[in-house]
């Protein structure tokens, strides 16, 4: 920008415009303004949209008539809109950000409301295709007015001049698309009529598409020579009348299949009058992940604006693929996606809201319905309830957990149990499982991703439920305790189980259980855990780390390893006349139970366990090598 010198230092500089570019222009739009050159259409439309509607609020009763046609090479629009003077021409199509829409540029007294978009920036936006744009036009407001036509190329120059009457008899426009080297492609018949269907299919006047060559731009060729095909499909499928709940559910899923690829689960009205919105969502039917970024199809005031806006729905309803008419929101600069304002904050929430009411709705009236919905989406919410006290308090009730009475709600579960236990691994669970199950403790499995940290929030939503971990105690507790009489006559084998497992921090208890077929059960809560590594760390530390850890000795019970008096191996083990066998058999035991749950082998373990083995296999040749000396 350059400005004129003065005399006078104190005189005013003189003002001057800013020159562009429109090759620079092009290349802007073409590779960071739009995703695709596929938005000409929508521009196409869109500035046809618009001009009708201008004419509409001028003269109410005239005729509306919107055609499109397309031959390889040439796109060509008409409309009966409200049209341009040669002025008029002159300033909008050659002036970035001007628009025929507003009330005080040209007499035209309506809001920008009731339109799309610009004309002079959509109409150039079509240079992404175009070498040559042709606009012939005849101004509605002004009679006595010639046609014009507006001639422009992709090299920045254009021409404005009057044609005889003729040339344009009734009021309007139509634009005509020469199509550059290397975009062909895009003004294939085919190709032009599917992107007016996707960017056209719910605006609110009849388009029709025809093949063939629109000519030269006079009327009587405007709309090409094959028989018109009607691109616009109104009402949208959510406001349309249907005989019964059921044909509607049956045609809102075959919308979802032909928009998202997918037969939905479910639909959920979106409907939200005072902010301008009106649409359905769709429930996932396979699992997806919460952090993927959903891709929403909006249309603004009836014309696609994006079918991946991945603002509109709160993060936690990832399950949901949503599509929407709206009047209110704003787009962003590309016209691609929504523009995150306050309004589009509060438009979210009130979606939401919607979710939240329909599973609600589903908790209350249709349990089956949402159960099928959790069957899929289980592992989703489970994550987002987590951080989500509104959600947390709706779903938790209802959510499936691994239990020792078998899958189920929290719901279901807490019906027959007020205190609740939870393991943190599965293998402790599915170990302890069985023997819960038959002696009446409840116990869920947390060893699943998400299950603690919602069993732990669980008393924040049912105060009268007591949430605690599974400790050795607990158990103990339940078990069937062994006859005095019994547990003396067996001393000397616990004695030497309990010498035996002294090393490894393990005690050990003799108890009676079911089922039968269960020999032991191993113990081991968060407290022996943390005992078990001061200990370890307590064996490698220097002077002064011993004493502090040895400071810090606690009086938790240790792991336990249960004895089952009614399991006839256990009885068998006691009755063994060697002590050195039983010990084996004791440590073998113990061996097993680690290598079932799957923890992490200390040193001393994997002595013990070699130990047993190689004791083990001693007896078992031993034993062979004496039966053959009898022989």
């Amino acid at each position: 920008m350059t400005s004129a010198s003065s005399s006078s230092t104190h005189s005013d500089p003189a003002a001057s415009s800013f020159q562009v570019d429109l090759r620079g222009l092009v290349d802007l739009l073409s590779h960071h303004l739009y995703s695709s050159p596929r938005v000409y259409v929508r521009e196409l439309l869109q500035n046809a949209v618009d001009a009708v509607t201008a004419r509409q609020a001028l003269h109410p009763e005239a005729e509306i008539r919107i055609r499109l046609s397309a031959t390889a090479g040439r796109v060509t629009i008409e409309d009966s809109g409200i049209g341009l003077t040669a002025a008029e021409a002159h300033s909008l199509l050659a002036t970035i950000g001007r628009s025929s829409k507003r009330g005080g540029d040209h007499g035209l007294e309506t809001t920008r409301r009731e339109f799309l978009g610009q004309f002079g920036i959509g109409l150039l936006a079509c240079f992404v295709v175009a070498r040559q744009i042709r606009v012939i036009t005849r101004s509605a407001r002004d009679p006595q007015a010639a046609p014009v036509e507006w001639l422009a190329t992709d090299d920045g120059s254009y021409t404005v001049r009057e044609l005889p009457d003729e040339a344009r008899r009734e009021p309007g426009t139509t634009v005509i698309l020469q199509a550059r080297p290397g975009a062909e492609e895009w003004t294939v018949p085919a190709k032009v009529e599917q992107l007016a269907r996707d960017y056209g299919s719910l605006l609110p006047y009849d388009i029709t598409f025809t093949e063939g060559d629109a000519g030269n731009g006079d009327e009587s060729a405007a709309g090409g020579s094959g028989e018109p095909r009607g691109i616009t499909d109104r009402p949208a499928v959510w406001d349309r009348p249907f005989p019964t709940p059921a044909a509607r559910r049956v045609a809102l899923a075959g919308h979802c299949a032909q928009l998202f690829g997918f037969t939905p689960l479910d639909s959920i009205d979106l409907d939200l009058p005072v902010a301008g919105v009106r649409g359905v969502a769709f429930v996932l039917p396979e699992p997806t992940s919460p952090a993927h970024r959903a891709g929403h199809r909006v249309h603004l005031k009836g014309m696609l604006l994006t079918d991946h806006a991945d603002n509109l729905l709160p993060d936690w309803a990832f399950f949901i693929r949503a599509v929407i008419d709206t009047d209110t929101l704003r787009p962003t600069a590309s016209r691609e996606n929504l523009y995150d304002d306050e309004t589009l904050s509060a438009v979210r929430e009130a979606l939401g809201a919607r979710v939240r009411a329909w599973l609600a709705e589903l908790a209350a009236s249709e349990p089956e319905r949402l159960a099928a919905f959790l069957s899929v989406h289980h592992l989703g919410v489970k994550s987002l309830a987590r951080h989500d006290a509104e959600l947390l308090g709706l779903m938790l009730p209802w959510l499936p957990f691994e239990t020792s009475e078998g899958s189920m709600s929290l719901q279901e579960f807490t019906a027959a149990h007020t205190e609740i236990h939870f393991t943190r691994t599965v293998e402790e669970f599915r170990q302890i499982a069985p023997i819960a199950a038959a002696h009446g403790l409840g116990v869920i499995n947390a060893g699943y991703t998400y299950d603690a940290d919602l069993l732990a929030l669980l008393p924040a939503v049912r105060p009268d439920l007591k949430v605690t971990e599974l400790d050795a105690g607990a158990v103990t507790e339940r078990l069937d305790p062994v006859p005095t009489s019994a547990e003396l006559a067996l001393a000397p084998f616990l004695s030497t189980a309990r010498t035996r497992l002294e090393a490894q921090g393990c005690d050990v208890v003799l108890r009676a259980f079911q089922p039968v077929s269960v020999p032991a059960l191993y113990l081991d809560d968060r407290q022996a855990r943390q005992e078990r590594d001061r200990t370890a760390a307590l064996d490698s530390a220097d002077s002064l780390w011993s004493g502090i850890l040895g400071a810090l000795r606690g009086s938790a019970p240790r792991a336990r390893r249960v004895l089952n008096h009614n399991n006839p191996l256990i009885r068998r083990m006691s009755a063994l006349p060697d002590e050195a066998l039983t010990g084996t058999a004791v440590e073998s035991l113990y061996g097993q139970a680690l290598l079932m749950s799957q923890r992490p082998l200390r040193p001393a373990d994997s002595t013990l366990l070699n130990r047993a083995f190689l004791g083990l296999l001693e007896w078992a040749t031993h034993s062979t090598d004496s039966q053959e000396g009898q022989k």
